[in-house]
C-alpha cells in the first residue's frame, strides 16, 4: 500500500500562517515585517494575536496570499531562524 499524499494546494491562493513565541511587546510588529518581505500587502483585519492563559507566549495568526512553495518555505525558514519564533503553523 502507498501512503496518501498530502493535499496539493493551487497557487495562488489565500493562506493562513499562525507563528508561535515568547511574548514581547514587539513579537506581532516583527512577525508581520518577516511577514511582509515575503507576502505584502497584509491587511490589519487579516492579523490575530492571542497571548497565553499565563502570558509567556503569544501566537500571531496572519493571512496572506501564498504564490508558490518556495515563498511558503523560505518565510517558514527566516521565521524560525529568527530565534523568536518557537513554531510555524
Amino acid at each position: 500500500m502507498t501512503e496518501p499524499k498530502a493535499p496539493k494546494i493551487e497557487f495562488p491562493c489565500d493562506y493562513v500562517i499562525k507563528v508561535i513565541g515568547n511574548a514581547a511587546p514587539d513579537f506581532t510588529e516583527f512577525v508581520v515585517s518577516v511577514v511582509e518581505q515575503h507576502a505584502p500587502g497584509i491587511r490589519d483585519e487579516h492579523v490575530t494575536v492571542n497571548d497565553s492563559s499565563k502570558g509567556r507566549f503569544s501566537s500571531v495568526q496572519l493571512q496572506i496570499v501564498a504564490t508558490g512553495e518556495d515563498q511558503l518555505r523560505a518565510l517558514f525558514e527566516e521565521l524560525k531562524a529568527s530565534g523568536r519564533v518557537h513554531m510555524v503553523l
